[in-house]
């Protein structure tokens, strides 16, 4: 009961996280899994039955909110299936270890770019959506499905900074949206390791756990997304992004245990002095916009009352 009552914690604090920032269900679920003793092939496999209905309620309660983009989940969504189903059938046959490194390099740049962009530079203005070319969209799904059926995670560390970053797809819509079309991703990946696992081997106990937990979780996750401000919402991403994929990259090097934790350690903190400068830089930016609708509103009253006059 005690190890149930620990998944469905972990269900809800990894939907919190995944819904309000578009990625963390897997890598947080798939941790707890492996931790308790589950192979990866297994473990991812219990994660991605997990996210069939994790990510449909929380598509359902992003789309609630205004914050889901549907031409995006389309275009991403169905090679992201696809992506699913070869990534499963790779990891149920290979070891699927050896790309860990390479993909949380490439991800430890896009998190360091969008940082630099959210964090230190002017709030860059988001692109009408339906402008993001299918070149860009149905690759970008393809891998993504890949990457997270074979690492237990990955889609939205991988979708979500894309989206935010080269694409300037305005977060809340890029999260709303990689969270939607995650769904056809986990059908794809769950199909696949069911067609190539004994599903003996699949904790299903824990995946129940892990689904309720996220179940109760997912309206406050797409209700966060919607009120965080445009800047901070890019910083908070990238710093995930940041801190997840150095973890990833020690552990594949065998770093050891105390320096793992002191670098995890000093990663946070540094994120979290990036999140609050970019809430105290909004602030900022939300002053000199208050500012000029002011001397705007000012303006217009001395012109109605000069006219007034005349």
């Amino acid at each position: 009961m005690e190890r149930l009552l620990i998944f469905f914690m972990a269900g809800a604090v990894a939907q919190v996280i995944d819904g309000s920032l578009g990625m963390g269900f897997g890598v947080i679920g798939t941790s707890v899994l492996v931790a308790g003793g589950a192979s990866a092939a297994a473990a991812s496999a219990a994660i991605h039955g997990a996210k069939i209905g994790t990510s449909l309620l929380s598509g359902t309660a992003h789309s609630r909110f205004g914050n889901v983009h549907w031409r995006t989940v389309w275009l991403m969504g169905l090679p992201g299936m696809v992506g699913g189903f070869v990534g499963a059938w790779a990891l149920s046959n290979f070891e699927g270890e050896h790309i860990a490194p390479i993909t949380a390099m490439i991800l430890l740049v896009l998190g360091g770019l969008m940082l630099a962009r959210f964090a230190f530079g002017t709030t860059p203005a988001a692109v009408d959506p339906g402008g993001i070319g299918r070149n860009v969209l149905m690759p970008l799904g393809l891998v993504g499905g890949v990457i997270d059926a074979v690492g237990g995670g990955g889609w939205g560390p991988l979708a979500t900074p894309v989206l935010i970053g080269p694409a300037k797809m305005e977060p809340r819509l890029a999260v709303g949206s990689v969270s939607a079309s995650e769904f056809f991703v986990a059908v794809g990946a769950t199909v696949g390791f069911v067609g190539n696992l004994d599903t003996a081997a699949i904790n299903w106990d824990a995946f129940g756990a892990l689904l309720l937990g996220a179940a109760c979780a997912a309206p406050v996750a797409a209700w966060t997304v919607r009120v965080l401000p445009f800047r901070v919402l890019g910083t908070v991403v990238g710093a995930l992004i940041v801190i997840l994929n150095i973890r990833t990259i020690m552990v594949a090097t065998n770093a050891s245990p105390l320096l793992l934790g002191l670098v995890m350690l000093l990663s946070v903190a540094f994120g979290v002095l990036l999140v609050i400068r970019s809430w105290l830089l909004h602030k900022e930016e939300q002053d000199l916009i208050d500012e000029a609708r002011l001397r705007e509103d000012v303006a217009r009253l001395r012109e109605d009352e000069n006219s007034g006059i005349g």
